[in-house]
């Protein structure tokens, strides 16, 4: 179950090694997210998250957009803490999505992941 972002692409070139080492990939993920996408190379289980992409993607901006700002410390450091907890709350909703998700907990179980 990856986090998205710098997390995910490091994992990405991991799971294509498994895959060509004849590996069943899985990949449990939000619908909503910065990189992780579908690939031939692993099996994708999404569940839905109550946030659009266009959401998740402005907060990431405001994150990234704060970190480069020039400006006073404290109005600058503002800026990212704003923007880091917006990330924040994403990842932590989308958690809560996914322990939510019966179904998608019941294939888990079933398939030993």
């Amino acid at each position: 179950v990856p986090a998205d972002g710098s997390h995910w692409l490091s994992m990405r070139e991991m799971l294509e090694i498994l895959r060509q080492k004849g590996h069943e990939v899985v990949v449990v993920a939000p619908e909503v997210s910065l990189h992780i996408k579908p690939s031939k190379n692993f099996v994708m289980k999404m569940y839905s998250v109550p946030y659009t992409q266009e959401e998740m993607e402005k907060a990431f901006q405001a994150f990234f957009h704060g970190s480069f700002e020039d400006g006073w410390i404290f109005e600058r450091f503002f800026k990212i803490y704003k923007g880091m907890k917006a990330l924040t709350d994403c990842w932590v909703t989308s958690c809560e999505q996914l322990l939510q998700n019966k179904e998608l907990i019941r294939y888990l179980e079933e398939s030993k992941f």
